[in-house]
């Protein structure tokens, strides 16, 4: 059953948002620095663990279990194992499990640019091609919501079944003439400007408002904040940098316009990253075949503070 969202004021959304600015103590406005440009990408060499892409990027991806194919994009400024209680759940109930580290993240290396949508849905249409993937299920958590978003935005739905996404940045969350309830881009200087000032407290800092154990009565897992902050130091500061310039700037719009697949749109409406009122709720009205469930009470961790919840939503929707 969808719960119906609160109702809450743009500046409370906004006010949530600028919460993470004031984790990091940084006020004033950066000047972003341009993110390189990638080569073409495409498959080069499969390994059971490892895609090396033309441009001599190399993914790493784990690939478990046997059955229909679900394929999982991990949120900023995480990797695959951000997902590992899906994987692990729905492995057991007999779905072949696929998470990747983006480009610059985790395990993968750390190339000079490619830090663009672009250039991830590249990737990530590459690792599809090359496992051969067909009718398959693609679940993006935040940024990587986008990164779903875009992939069928420039590849198209022959190759997937289904998409679903979790507490994603789309639509757009930057503030433009055509886009007035979006966030400032002054908000995400500073979040560039924490990346540069001391990166490794503020991936420490940020896991209050993620996992909403800044509220009263959270039961915070010190586990949890830690294991957010190793998988958050192990990504490059390139892609810690220049992705939320991708992530904040990038219009989805027209990329959701263009699934037609089954979609589930799952948004927790105390979410203090990505606010409810201004990414899931706008994206199940551009989806045309969009499900919305609104978490009451949920983070924008939910892979972790609703995974039960979650797990049982996304098994569900895989086998409907």
């Amino acid at each position: 059953m969808t719960i119906k969202p609160n109702t809450t004021s743009r500046r409370a959304l906004l006010g949530s948002l600028a919460g993470m600015a004031a984790i990091s103590g940084l006020a004033a406005a950066v000047q972003p620095a341009e993110a390189a440009p990638a080569k073409a990408a495409g498959a080069a060499r499969l390994t059971s663990s490892t895609l090396t892409l033309n441009d001599g990027t190399t993914l790493y991806y784990k690939d478990w279990g046997s059955g229909p194919a679900v394929v999982f994009s991990h949120g900023y400024p995480l990797s695959a194992d951000a997902w590992e209680y899906q994987m692990l759940f729905l492995m057991q109930q007999g779905f072949r499990v696929i998470a990747f580290d983006r480009r610059g993240f985790g395990r993968s290396s750390q190339p000079a640019g490619g830090y663009d949508y672009d250039t991830f849905a590249d990737d990530l249409a590459a690792l599809i091609n090359a496992l051969n993937l067909k009718q398959v299920t693609l679940v993006g958590h935040s940024m990587g919501g986008g990164e779903v978003a875009r992939y069928i935005g420039r590849h198209g739905e022959q190759r997937v079944a289904k998409v679903a996404l979790v507490a994603a940045v789309t639509p757009f969350l930057l503030q433009t003439p055509d886009n007035p309830g979006g966030a400032p881009k002054a908000l995400f200087d500073t979040f560039r400007a924490a990346v540069q000032a001391d990166r490794s407290q503020w991936n420490k800092d940020v896991t209050m408002p993620y996992y909403s154990y800044n509220r009263a009565g959270a039961k915070v897992s010190e586990g949890v904040r830690d294991d957010y902050w190793r998988q958050g130091m192990n990504t490059g500061v390139l892609a810690a940098y220049h992705a939320i310039t991708a992530f904040s700037e990038t219009d989805f719009r027209a990329d959701l316009k263009k699934i037609t697949v089954p979609t589930l749109v799952v948004h927790g409406n105390d979410d203090q990253i990505v606010p409810f009122e201004i990414s899931g709720k706008l994206s199940a009205q551009l989806v045309r075949n969009a499900t919305l469930k609104v978490y009451e009470g949920g983070s924008h961790g939910l892979l972790i503070t609703q995974k039960d919840q979650l797990n049982s939503d996304l098994l569900a929707f895989l086998r409907s």
